[in-house]
């Protein structure tokens, strides 16, 4: 989270509401998180029903937005209007829209909190979004990199009250990705079936995430890890019978970072684990599966794994391959790395 996103959601629980929010970016967990904040607190719940618009972009357009936010509040301090999606608000994309809504935030209905939710970035450099800016908040909300989930992960669980150990923090990392809103859902699944003062561990993942304790991803990867060639016939197997639970191309994604990563530890003349860790971005306590690889396969071979990679993401594309399943595709890459 960002300090400016930070100081918004503060401002908002402590009910130092604007009169005019744009938020806008490629992250639409802030956005979402922004956005129910001012709903719970702009209008209290006695009044929603008459001072509290929320709208889809694409079941509006600017003049009935203009209408919503003009209007005064009935019997009320205040009123909110919220579009969301405000992207596909009929003509948005047009200049004079544009210049309809920018005339609006120059001189805003103090009793009128207008919130609009675009998804995706929008260029903070047109009027419109000065004009929230300087009568209201803009806020550009933007996808993390993969070396800060981890730690997003971590920060999460301890503003929920909870302890996540670090595997388990790796683990949901690498199965998941970097959807924040996927990742916030699952560790609050987690939570509503923990124990109080029980450890998110890497098994509570396992069973309440839906990962298969023994064949998933990570069971593969250690056994490349380990070149136990038989685990990893036999997981690959399961995912071949089983497509739609395992489909290819996010293992192909967590294989290939793998893989690099490993690379570039047998490029890196510092190869003590606090260095290695800074040069991978990843905890210390992950180092030793990286260095473990490294020791296990000589570098034209890791460079031989990757190249592997690419083209299975090539052939799960059709491209020269227009026949193979994504089993086949799978069988075929693991027997290259192992062998």
């Amino acid at each position: 989270m960002t300090p400016a996103i930070e100081q918004v959601l503060k401002s908002i629980r402590k009910k130092e509401l604007q009169p005019l929010y744009f938020l806008h970016g490629e992250e639409p967990y802030y956005i979402e998180t922004i956005a129910d904040e001012i709903e719970k607190v702009a209008v209290p719940a006695q009044e929603k029903g008459f001072n509290q618009f929320m709208v889809f972009g694409k079941d509006t357009d600017v003049g009935a937005v203009l209408n919503m936010a003009r209007r005064y509040p009935f019997m009320a301090e205040r009123q909110l209007v919220l579009v969301k999606e405000a992207q596909q608000i009929n003509g948005f994309g047009e200049k004079a829209a544009q210049s309809l809504l920018e005339e609006y935030a120059k001189s805003p209905l103090p009793s009128t909190i207008l919130v609009l939710c675009h998804t995706g970035p929008f260029d903070e450099r047109k009027g419109l979004a000065k004009a929230f800016g300087q009568k209201g908040v803009l806020i550009q909300s933007k996808k993390l990199y993969d070396n800060k989930v981890p730690d997003w992960i971590g920060e999460y669980c301890r503003q929920q009250g909870a302890k996540i150990s670090l595997k388990a923090i790796q683990m949901l990392f690498d199965y998941i990705g970097n959807d924040l809103k996927r990742l916030a859902g699952e560790i609050d699944k987690i939570l509503i079936n923990l124990k109080v003062e029980e450890e998110i561990s890497a098994e509570t993942v396992e069973r309440l995430v839906g990962i298969s304790k023994e064949y998933n991803i990570f069971e593969l990867q250690k056994a490349l890890t380990q070149r136990d060639v038989v685990k990893a016939n036999r997981i690959v197997d399961y995912f071949s019978r089983n497509p739609k639970d395992n489909p290819l191309p996010p293992m192909l994604i967590l294989l290939y970072q793998f893989f690099s990563k490993v690379l570039m530890v047998q490029a890196s003349r510092d190869q003590s684990e606090k260095s290695l860790a800074a040069t991978l971005g990843v905890n210390p306590f992950f180092v030793k599966d990286y260095l473990q690889t490294a020791r296990a396969y000589p570098l034209w071979k890791v460079a031989g794994a990757i190249h592997s990679i690419r083209r299975a993401d090539a052939l799960s594309k059709g491209i020269n391959a227009p026949t193979l399943s994504e089993g086949e595709i799978l069988k075929q890459l693991v027997f290259e790395i192992l062998h």
